[in-house]
This record gives C-alpha cells, sequence and structure tokens, in this order.
C-alpha cells in the first residue's frame, strides 16, 4: 500500500519535534497505521537547526502544501488565528484531512471548520491543542464516551503554573518569577495570553465542548489571570491548608454550563494540588468511572509533537472509513449538540477565599460576619493575623461555603463600604475538587 503523504506547515518547536518524531520511528508509527507516512513538503519561514530534513521539499509559502494535488494530509503548526483560518479551510476544501496543534483556531473558528470538513468528508484532528503530549482528548471523547460528564477542572496552561509553584516555593514575587519564565522560554514577551487566562480559556473551551456536547463558544469563557496574586495569598492558602493554582473549571448545572479560568484555591492533599513546574494535569469526573486525573508535559518540542503524530496516525487509519462512521470531530454527533447555555460568572457556584484588610479596632469581625450572613453566605473558616507593622492594618482571612457569586459581588461591595475595611476585598474561588 502506497505512504500517505504529509505536508507540514511551520518548522518551529513543534513542527521540528514533529518531523523528528516521524523519521525517527518511522517504522514503528507504520506498524500502528497500517501503511508508511511520508512528509512530502515542508512550508517553513527558516530552517530550524534542530531538524535535518535532508532533500524533503521546502516551500516558504504555506499554501503550496495546501494546494499540493499529492499532499493527503495538511498539518498545520503556523499558530495564530487569521493565517491558520485560511490555510486550514483552503485544504479542507481541496479534500485534505487536517492535523492541527492551534487551540486559539479551534477555540474560535471550530464550528466552522468542523462544518466545512464535514461537508467535506474529510478529518480536523486537534489533540495536541489541548495539554501537550496529554492525550485528554482522545480520554474523553472516547475513552470516557460511556459517562455523563459532570465537570472537568485543569491546570493548562505551564507558565502560569510555572509562575505559582516559584512563587509559593520561594516566597518570590510574581513579577520577578515572570522575567526569569521569559528568559527560559516558558513566557512571550508579551505574556499576556499565559499569565491572564485568555491560552487556558481556548483549551478549556475545547474541552468543554467534548466533555458535555456543546458547540464551541470561547466568547463566553470568564477569565481571569495571575498576575494580581500576592506571596501573601499564596502564603495564606497553603496556612489554610490549600494551594492556589490557575485553573480551568467547567461544570454542567442544570442552569447552564460554567466556563471560567481563575486562580483557585484546591486543597493540598488533591493530586491535582501537587502538579508543580510548567507540568499540566486534567481531571474529568464522570457519573460512571467517577474521577480520573490525566497529567504530563503541556508543551514542548516531542510531547507536542507526540500528539500530533497520535492525530496523524488516527487520520490514516481511518482514510478508508465512512465519513459518517467516523468519531465526531467534538465526540457528539454532529446534530446532537446541545444548547446548553453558558452561564455568566454571577451565576456560577464556587466557595471563596476573602482576605480583607481592616484597622485594629473592635467590632469589625462582627460586622464582616454580619455582612456575610445577610446574603446567606456561610463562613468555613476565619484566620485573624496580627497587627502588620509598615500600616498598622489586620489581615482577616475568611473561606466561605459554596454560594452563587453575584451574592458574594454583593458581600464584597458591602464589605469595601465599612470605615474600618482599607482597600480592596481580596477574592479567590475554592474548590475542593471531589
Amino acid at each position: 500500500m502506497k505512504p500517505v503523504k504529509v505536508g507540514i506547515c511551520g518548522l518551529g518547536t513543534v513542527g521540528g519535534g514533529t518531523f523528528n518524531v516521524l523519521k525517527r520511528n518511522a517504522e514503528e508509527i507504520a506498524r500502528r497505521a497500517g501503511r508508511g507516512i511520508e512528509v512530502a513538503q515542508i512550508a517553513a519561514r527558516r530552517p530550524n537547526p534542530k531538524c535535518e530534513t535532508g532533500a524533503t521539499p521546502i516551500t516558504a509559502d504555506i499554501f503550496d502544501v495546501a494546494n499540493n494535488p499529492d499532499i493527503d494530509v495538511v498539518i498545520e503548526l503556523i499558530g495564530g488565528y487569521t493565517l491558520a483560518h485560511e490555510l486550514v479551510l483552503k485544504a479542507i476544501e481541496n479534500g485534505k484531512h487536517v492535523v492541527t496543534a492551534n487551540k486559539a483556531l479551534i477555540a474560535v473558528h471550530g464550528n466552522e471548520i468542523f462544518a466545512k470538513a464535514r461537508e467535506k468528508g474529510v478529518i480536523v484532528a486537534f489533540e495536541a491543542a489541548v495539554a501537550g503530549g496529554i492525550p485528554v482528548i482522545k480520554a474523553i471523547r472516547e475513552g470516557l464516551a460511556a459517562n455523563r460528564i459532570n465537570w472537568l477542572a485543569g491546570i493548562i496552561n505551564g507558565t502560569g503554573n510555572f509562575i505559582l509553584t516559584e512563587m509559593r516555593e520561594k516566597g518570590r514575587a510574581f513579577a520577578d518569577v515572570l522575567k526569569e519564565a521569559q528568559a527560559l522560554g516558558y513566557a512571550e514577551a508579551d505574556p499576556t495570553f499565559d499569565v491572564e487566562g485568555i491560552d487556558a480559556a481556548h483549551k478549556l473551551t475545547i474541552l468543554a465542548s467534548i466533555a458535555f456536547g456543546i458547540p464551541l463558544q470561547f466568547d463566553k469563557a470568564y477569565t481571569e489571570g495571575i498576575s494580581k496574586l500576592t506571596s501573601a495569598d499564596v502564603n495564606y492558602a497553603e496556612a489554610l491548608g490549600y494551594r492556589i493554582k490557575h485553573l480551568g473549571v467547567a461544570r454542567r448545572t442544570e442552569a447552564g454550563i460554567e466556563l471560567r479560568v481563575h486562580p483557585t484555591l484546591i486543597p493540598a492533599d488533591r493530586l491535582i494540588a501537587n502538579v508543580n513546574g510548567v507540568m499540566n494535569a486534567v481531571m474529568v469526573n464522570g457519573d460512571a468511572a467517577g474521577s480520573t486525573l490525566f497529567y504530563g508535559a503541556g508543551a514542548g518540542m516531542e510531547p507536542t509533537a507526540s500528539s500530533v503524530v497520535a492525530d496523524l496516525v488516527d487520520v490514516v487509519r481511518a482514510l478508508t472509513t465512512d465519513p459518517e462512521n467516523r468519531v465526531p470531530h467534538l465526540a457528539f454527533q454532529p446534530d446532537a449538540l446541545s444548547d446548553h447555555p453558558i452561564l455568566p460568572i454571577g451565576e456560577c457556584e464556587s466557595a471563596y477565599y476573602l482576605r480583607i484588610q481592616a484597622k485594629d479596632h473592635p467590632g469589625v469581625l462582627a460586622q464582616v460576619a454580619s455582612i456575610l450572613s445577610e446574603r446567606g453566605i456561610n463562613i468555613e473558616s476565619i484566620m485573624q493575623k496580627e497587627v502588620e507593622e509598615h500600616d498598622g492594618l489586620v489581615p482577616m482571612i475568611l473561606v466561605t461555603h459554596r454560594v452563587v457569586e453575584s451574592r458574594i459581588d454583593d458581600a464584597i461591595a458591602a464589605l469595601e463600604g465599612l470605615a474600618d475595611v482599607v482597600g480592596k476585598v481580596v477574592r479567590i474561588r475554592v474548590e475542593q475538587l471531589v
């Protein structure tokens, strides 16, 4: 049987890793796929010194690959929204299957792309778009297909996890660790996507769609970053028995789907709370399997290439199958997707960590407790620290029971209106993940 011919668009970190894995493990991959896989063309703006491409034809124009009649599968690894979008649609229009690691592309344009792919009878595979080398999409879409997924929660951005790990373990300030993350290549010169939760929200959007059978709706995801976190909150959380992680949470409720990314306190004895450095992890809770945890490298040359090549093997295996009988892109049949709404953050429910800076006057704690009680907010624990020498204020830390966020918003507004409360109340959500 003749080999499947592949075109790789983008020869950066992941593209170079994909080429190297395909070359190094060619025999093993062919045994799994049932036929050989040949990289017939590469589109790259510049060579990759970590990748020996030999006699493989190289072009500077990515559309040469999409229009090449000899190419069966286009691997899109250029990133971004615009050019990648055009490339993928052109490849699909030309009847080519697509493998991509582009989470932003899938989260924002996936509904359109999958509809076009169904029309043309081709596959768009995107395992590498979420959590690098962890096969979590396949696990949810296929391995947990018997389950009604209740919720999932993930540390799905390695840069943010590295920063929070350094802040907790070494007591370093956010800005200091961010500079090191940039120097190490974990964070971009403009780190906004990583530290403000946008990258994680792209990935969470994809996971939620597959878990709950809903269309991709990135524009409705709530995102909150870690740039305002202080070492004080990291330390107070530790004293209360929690770790702070930048978490993506998607939960099914009767009212709708929660889709949110934000700093989160997690009990320190949970496995996911002990995922450190640049590593990723995703917990999935199903009604039959219970809670499962998927852990591994969330980025990097070969971990991500591992997922790209795994997708490629799946595409090759499915080339001769009836398009109507392939695994659906979003796990559920296209005509069976749900219109269950995405909830605004004010309607989401969580427990909360609140840090209040108060003047050292009697009766402040009673006022705080009264404001919370009036709004039906129960307190789980309270920690009051000594007066801080530099400003004479008393840090008051509370953890509440679960409550709808709009109630907490109202309570915080009332707390900040107290004469003895100074500055803004710090609010961090708390998840037990059981």
